[in-house]
């Protein structure tokens, strides 16, 4: 500990700044902040956590070691915190008197707190103390659609079509990403709740305004829908057509695709200042202005960027490299101390989720960063990711054939064609690559 300071404003050790006061923890005796009644925030999360989860009695291996992890890590005092809130405080009396054990089971169904249960179900699998369900996702989705269904059960005739039509076409379709071992299963289960839940609205509205349900649906009353409403009503798209199995050209009602008026874009010098603000902008966190650099220079998604491992940046005798697509990307020399900056020192690994391979760590164990707060975290750099996603990606075009293009970064070839049309970038590189991408698919079609 350095709790002095010199006249200079240096920090100093007790002995050198004159300090009387004892910091030696009473009971470990080592120099620490007392925290209470002479302990330190070590011992005395270590004592609370054993009253407790009484991990002697009788005597429970894995409780004895969640004990050691969570009083062990680097910030004990925000453990203390967590684990006296009341939520927390609860499951961790239930998990004591032997009244919930440690089983995914047993946490699925846990319905008093399901985000306090997430984040230490999260903990014990990060730590090895529960097996990694790769089905956590769709089983958490499962529990979602059975709250939902509930929820709708006063209105017969929106219940059976949603369910339906979660049953049937998005649990199917999730049950084949899981078997095939998708690696996205947050994504997908995200994205159907939002289509379960956007079918679940138009149906309403559709009784509710025009007194009709699923099968007296026209084309005027969707056209209505569209037109009225948000950018969200578009996810009712699947399930209108869901409703009309069969060959697309026979349907008699569609959800026409929401063109945008206009491609939100960036100039060249503002993308090129917002690159020298993630290298200069000291004063915020360096995560995010690697993060920043990522998508300025490469145009990756939100949702990639936070899944990136560690591994994938490598140093080479010719420079350092990051892997977005299938080949690795050349990460220029300006700014690559950044990023191995950032492999050295990755935050969020100061409690529970320590020793994760996320480039970009959250604050759950196991968990990378959430994409939606990375988005937040862009606008302290005057980052819109979309505008810098669409600059950045028709400045490419322009330099880059698209087979290679498609290689490092991992886009499909239709996306690339798209931008390559409005760049007025020359189109004979771009042949058949919508027949590559779909050749791509069929060897691989879980991405």
């Amino acid at each position: 500990m350095l709790p002095g300071r010199s006249p200079a404003g240096e920090h100093i050790c007790r002995d050198c700044a004159g300090i009387t006061t004892l910091l030696v923890c009473d009971r470990c005796s080592h120099e620490a902040e007392r925290f209470r009644k002479g302990v330190c925030a070590r011992c005395v999360v270590r004592e609370d956590l054993e009253s407790r989860l009484n991990p002697n009695s009788p005597a429970d291996v894995r409780l004895k070691r969640l004990v050691a992890i969570l009083a062990d890590s680097a910030r004990p005092e925000s453990v203390y915190t967590w684990m006296n809130l009341k939520a927390p405080k609860h499951l961790l009396e239930l998990i004591g008197r032997r009244e919930l054990d440690l089983t995914h089971e047993a946490f699925d169904a846990y319905s008093p707190s399901p985000a306090a249960a997430g984040h230490l179900r999260e903990i014990l699998v990060h730590h090895g103390m529960l097996p990694n369900r790769a089905s956590l996702p769709f089983a958490l989705f499962e529990q979602w659609l059975a709250g939902r269904l509930t929820e709708l059960e006063e209105w017969p005739d929106i219940h059976g079509p949603i369910e339906r039509f979660a049953r049937w076409h998005h649990m199917k379709n999730l049950r084949r990403k899981l078997d095939a071992g998708a690696a996205n299963m947050n994504t997908a289960t995200l994205s159907a709740k939002q289509e379960i839940t956007e079918a679940g609205k138009f149906l309403r509205w559709l009784l509710e305004e025009h007194g009709v349900v699923a099968d007296g649906i026209q084309q005027a009353h969707i056209d209505q829908y569209i037109a009225e409403g948000t950018s969200t009503r578009k996810h009712i798209r699947n399930f209108v057509h869901w409703l009309q199995p069969g060959r697309p050209r026979r349907r008699t009602v569609t959800v026409p695709y929401r063109t945008a008026k206009s491609i939100p874009m960036l100039t060249q010098s503002q993308r090129l200042e917002l690159v020298r603000n993630c290298l200069e902008f000291q004063q915020v966190a360096l995560s995010t202005r690697v993060a920043g650099l990522i998508s300025l220079l490469w145009a990756h998604p939100l949702v990639k960027i936070v899944a990136l491992t560690t591994d994938r940046l490598e140093r080479l005798p010719e420079g350092m490299t990051i892997k977005l697509g299938d080949n690795p990307a050349a990460v220029p020399e300006l700014v690559a101390p950044l990023f191995w900056e950032q492999l050295s020192n990755r935050g969020n690994q100061q409690t529970a989720n320590t020793g994760t391979d996320w480039l970009f760590p959250g604050f759950r164990a196991g968990q990378h960063i959430h994409h939606r707060t990375l988005g937040e975290r862009f606008l302290v750099l005057g980052i819109d990711p979309q505008r810098a996603r669409n600059t950045t990606l028709q400045d490419l075009v322009r330099q880059v054939d698209a087979r290679s293009l498609i290689d490092l970064l991992g886009y499909s070839g239709t996306i690339v064609t798209q931008h390559a049309s409005r760049a007025g970038a020359p189109m004979s590189d771009y042949v058949d690559l919508r027949k590559s991408h779909a050749d791509r698919q069929g060897n691989d079609k879980v991405d």
